[in-house]
């Protein structure tokens, strides 16, 4: 039975608003404000409408609810929430992403014990979401507590972003490296947690919480991430050419958010630790982060299947 795009749209969408929503923080910080608010009003809205079906599903649809909530992408509504929350508290509004980021921490313990609970032996890049999730979090937790809005957020933000680490080196564990050449665009989730985790040292860096020591034990870690996660593109991005994946999947959504979070950790990053050459890298990212989104949500109209899911197949 034919759906509408608007009906029931598949839990792996939420990858949309991820990739929009941090291209809108990428342009913040680079100073195109008035794009960055077009941006996040785009994602917002499908945010919304994510959101609505959510529920709709929750409360007509159990069953099939129960079914989509045990796969990893089940977590991009946790990640997407804690994204468009670092966006509004970045614009100052504090309340509204405090809002947000208690909607997170309530879907994201059942949701991370259920995906954890069905992990496959092998898994696709999708499986890193456990770590993207997670760092999510900590990003909002670290976000609001620099901007004053409570102490005890940069704790969380520790907290979380040492979990997120962990997840992410057992998601590594089922991962299947073959997917680092066959995969539909999702096997770049695997750097977009890296660049997530970058991004959250970044946070614990700028913390007035830690010197000393423990700050500069923070700075090598933040380099170190961040140095994995471009490592990590460049071997996707050798992969892309060597067995290029034109046609359009909405998977590819999941290659534009690692890319723009590539950027905005390099940017977070740079202004931590005062390297001045990581922020000019950050911009020359989000040049080809904000040319992905483009290019994919152009293919996205042209492609006549965006309007329509056949939900039994």
């Amino acid at each position: 039975m034919a759906q509408r795009w608007w009906q029931e749209l598949p839990p792996v969408a939420g990858s949309f608003v991820m990739a929009t929503g941090i291209v809108s923080v990428g342009l913040h910080l680079t100073g195109f404000e008035a794009v960055s608010w077009l941006v996040f009003a785009l994602a917002a809205a499908v945010w919304v409408l994510l959101a609505v079906d959510f529920g709709m599903r929750l409360r007509w649809h159990r069953q099939q609810w129960e079914a989509e909530a045990d796969t990893p992408p089940a977590l991009t509504a946790v990640a997407a929430t804690t994204v468009l929350g670092t966006r509004l508290s970045l614009a100052g509004w504090q309340l509204a992403a405090c809002a947000l980021l208690a909607v997170a921490a309530v879907l994201w313990p059942g949701l991370l014990l259920a995906v954890v609970r069905h992990w496959n032996r092998r898994m696709p890049g999708v499986a890193f979401l456990v770590c993207v999730s997670t760092q999510g979090l900590a990003v909002l937790a670290g976000t609001l507590a620099q901007a004053e809005v409570g102490d005890w957020l940069a704790w969380a933000c520790l907290l979380l972003f040492g979990l997120g680490l962990l997840v992410y080196a057992a998601a590594f564990a089922h991962f299947e490296i073959q997917q680092v050449r066959i995969g539909a665009g999702d096997q770049w989730v695997a750097t977009g947690g890296l660049a997530i985790s970058a991004l959250a040292a970044a946070r614990l860096v700028a913390a007035h919480q830690w010197t000393g020591l423990p700050h500069q034990m923070l700075r090598v870690v933040a380099l170190i991430v961040l140095g994995l996660n471009l490592f990590g593109c460049a071997i996707l991005m050798v992969a892309e050419v060597i067995r290029p994946r034109p046609e359009y999947d909405i998977r590819r959504w999941a290659t534009v958010f690692p890319l723009g979070m590539t950027a905005v950790a390099a940017l977070a990053v740079g202004t931590a630790i005062d390297m001045s050459v990581l922020e000019t890298l950050g911009k020359l990212l989000m040049v080809v982060a904000v040319g992905a989104w483009v290019l994919t949500f152009t293919v996205l109209l042209a492609d006549r299947r965006t309007f329509e899911f056949d939900r039994s197949a």
